[in-house]
């Protein structure tokens, strides 16, 4: 069905205006086409090719849940039907409202004025906190697919190839064989009721928009959310704090900023939902485990784009930082040069 076609349908389910309809850009290798509805709702269409339908109405089930909880997140909207997803033409089609507010990057990197930047570090623990707290008391209907459904020894070793070359080498082998050992590190992790359950999984601030009059953040694009720990979520957070203080060319400094930014998510947090000290133990891991699934996504749009696995400078950091066991993506150690942050000579 064309892309026309496809709109005129979703039009009359959900009962908006063709020539209200503006495509969003989409990211290399997603599997959604994207529609801004006038300025409060957002047209999603999904494809089922590597999803079904029971893991669409899981997420919308969530994602439902969790504005119901009041959580800040941008809720799916029913069809004229009443049904919060439609099939078109063997694809999911979903409205949702608009998250209110700017993303920060399109401000410049810049917070409120007048108002300190920990407060800010502060909201999107607090928020976070919120979502996981919801998540705690969760009993879907739709049950959403696991971490290690997608993550395990067998999916790596379908997805990179032996003779995968980079850094001048053949590093297939040496990337498969140490993921491996982090999905054996992970495995070995408590896990619980209170420590593991349905998570964001891509919570950051390109996944959420702030209201500059009031500081309120508003969480969108669960498209990824799955169960998994919680601290999953805290560690993608943490990876996203990185730029703050990429400029420093001293890495004690870098570490100890970086120290009270994760204290100042995590008293955020706390206000919302409990997390033990031994609990952010395992920190690190976690954040070893984000690195890990940047390093599987660059492969995933590659493969989707029929491209050859050749990875760029910020890819190859990556590798190097997971094979040489460079632990918080080699930020405190001397692979990180402030001249060309998150990059290595290729």
């Amino acid at each position: 069905m064309k892309k026309k076609d496809l709109l005129i349908k979703a039009a009359q389910l959900y009962g908006f205006d063709v020539a209200s309809a503006r495509e969003v850009p989409g990211h290399e290798g997603s599997r959604n086409l994207v529609f801004l509805i006038g300025t409060d709702s957002v047209l999603r269409v999904s494809s089922l090719s590597d999803r079904n339908i029971e893991d669409y109405e899981a997420e919308i089930e969530y994602v439902h849940y969790l504005s119901e909880g009041g959580a800040d997140v941008a809720d799916s909207v029913p069809s004229v039907k009443g049904d919060r997803i439609e099939i078109i033409d063997d694809k999911a089609v979903t409205m949702f409202e608009t998250a209110r507010g700017d993303q920060i990057a399109n401000h410049g990197y810049r917070y409120i004025d007048g108002v300190p930047i920990d407060e800010y570090f502060y909201l999107t623990g607090k928020v976070l906190g919120k979502i996981h707290a919801l998540s705690k008391s969760y009993s879907p209907i739709h049950k959403r697919f696991d971490f290690f459904d997608k993550y395990n020894e067998n999916y790596f070793e379908s997805l990179i190839p032996d003779d995968f070359f980079c850094l001048h080498m053949n590093m297939g082998r040496l990337v498969k064989d140490r993921m491996h050992e982090i999905l054996e590190e992970m495995r070995k992790l408590p896990q619980n009721s209170g420590n593991y359950g349905m998570v964001h999984f891509d919570y950051s601030d390109g996944n959420y928009n702030i209201e500059y009059d009031t500081g309120k953040i508003n969480v969108f694009d669960f498209d990824n959310c799955r169960t998994c720990w919680y601290l999953y979520d805290i560690a993608n957070l943490w990876s996203h704090g990185l730029g703050w203080i990429a400029w420093n060319n001293d890495a004690n400094e870098r570490r100890a900023y970086m120290e009270k930014y994760m204290q100042t998510v995590i008293n955020g947090y706390r206000t919302e939902c409990s997390i033990t000290d031994e609990e952010l133990e395992h920190l690190e891991l976690m954040v070893n485990v984000v690195l890990m699934e940047n390093i599987i996504d660059t492969f995933e749009v590659m493969k989707t784009a029929g491209k050859e696995f050749d990875f760029d400078e910020e890819d190859s950091y990556n590798v190097k930082c997971l094979v040489e066991g460079f632990s918080w993506f080699g930020f405190y150690s001397d692979i990180f040069d402030v001249e060309s942050p998150f990059e290595v000579e290729i």
